[in-house]
């Protein structure tokens, strides 16, 4: 589920104008002010929140879709609540200490909405508030510094915040947050595909992608010679007799091959070092961004494995000849690459796309 992005203009300055253009061309859920002024102009698409510097008038409340309070400045959020129940009220924590923790926490389980703002740059508060909350329907809008900050918080305890109030330094920012806030990997048609051959093709560099990730069972990388036919390379999730699992690993292919990684961009698997990203991608078709820790290219004997589509396309996967290297069939069948023969069925991925420095381009290509 996409993320919320709140903009925070309270301090926007002389660039304010183009700040809200853009956040409101990049469908912005809110707009945060302490102006009542600045809500008039607001399309209907944005909801209009109101943050008081001082006690609000009755007029401004009404202006408001939501107004947050404050009880450290405007007293009881409950009081606003009955004296006006037609508006949406939320209330503002800023955690410095444990009391105000506590304070978050509760207000987090029980308002519809909470503006939190963290004093300190430890993400550990912030994981007890999302803790705390897991059963509250209401959404838990976190303070970021800058866009880098909220990513972050998007992906605090897993869950993350529901969502990001970010206050841009400059234009652009706002559409670097709705990025952030909606970025998920689409997932994959993948298809079946037959093997028509294998051959013991000698000595090569192959890389094994060490990740900062658990993969599940049914999960690894697609790897292929080619860039419009990948084979879903299973990771080191199984037992072996010789050594220990390594859930983190998937020992991938042979150097030159391509694997996908963000906005379906591809990357040889020699481009791959610490801190690059990866699709994993399960047995279903779903997918998600791993990041690399280590890639480790070694000399191995190499076996080339071929496998054909139903339409006809030819797949290719060049891997270490080694019976302890797996793919992933239908099902999630885990196939030792040794054992491969024709009339064989594994999982695989058809892109449409030819590629130029990765990115996917549609222009005239052969790939032999």
């Amino acid at each position: 589920m996409d993320k919320i992005s709140w903009l925070d203009i309270r301090m926007a300055g002389a660039p304010k104008a183009a700040i809200l253009q853009e956040a409101i061309h990049q469908r912005v859920e809110a707009v945060l002010t302490a102006d009542v002024a600045d809500l008039a102009e607001l399309p209907p698409t944005v909801k209009k929140v109101l943050f008081p510097a001082g006690q609000p008038s009755a007029e401004d409340i009404a202006a408001a879709d939501v107004v947050i309070i404050d009880p450290r400045v405007h007293g009881d959020v409950e009081t606003y609540a009955l004296e006006h129940p037609r508006t949406e009220f939320g209330e503002f924590v800023e955690i410095v200490d444990a009391p105000s923790l506590e304070q978050a926490c509760k207000a987090a389980s029980i308002r519809s909405t909470s503006l939190l703002q963290f004093r300190d740059p430890t993400k550990i508060p912030l994981e007890i508030v999302i803790a705390a909350a897991s059963a509250a329907e209401g959404s838990i809008i976190t303070e970021a510094k800058d866009v880098e900050e909220a990513e972050i918080i998007f992906g605090v305890l897993e869950h993350g915040s529901d969502g990001v109030l970010l206050a841009p330094a400059k234009v652009g920012d706002m559409t670097e947050l709705r990025a952030a806030a909606t970025e998920r990997p689409p997932e994959l048609d993948l298809v079946e595909l037959e093997i028509v051959r294998t051959e013991h093709v000698g000595m090569g560099e192959r890389a094994c992608v060490d990740t900062c990730t658990h993969f599940n069972e049914d999960e690894g990388i697609l790897v292929g010679s080619h860039s419009k036919g990948m084979v879903l390379c299973v990771s080191e999730t199984h037992p072996l007799p010789y050594m220990p699992t390594r859930p983190f690993r998937v020992n991938a292919g042979a150097i030159h091959s391509y694997t996908l990684s963000k906005d379906a961009r591809t990357n040889y698997l020699s481009e791959l070092k610490s801190g690059s990203k990866v699709l994993a991608v399960d047995v279903k078709g779903q997918t998600r961004l791993v990041t690399v820790g280590r890639v480790k290219i070694e000399s191995r004997p190499l076996i080339s494995v071929t496998a054909v589509s139903a339409s006809g396309i030819e797949v290719n996967l060049i891997l270490q000849d080694d019976w302890h290297v797996r793919v992933l069939g239908p099902q999630g069948v885990v196939l030792n690459s040794t054992e491969l023969k024709p009339g064989d069925k594994v999982l695989g991925y058809l892109p449409l796309e030819d590629r130029h420095v990765g990115y996917p381009i549609d222009e005239f290509c052969i790939e032999r």
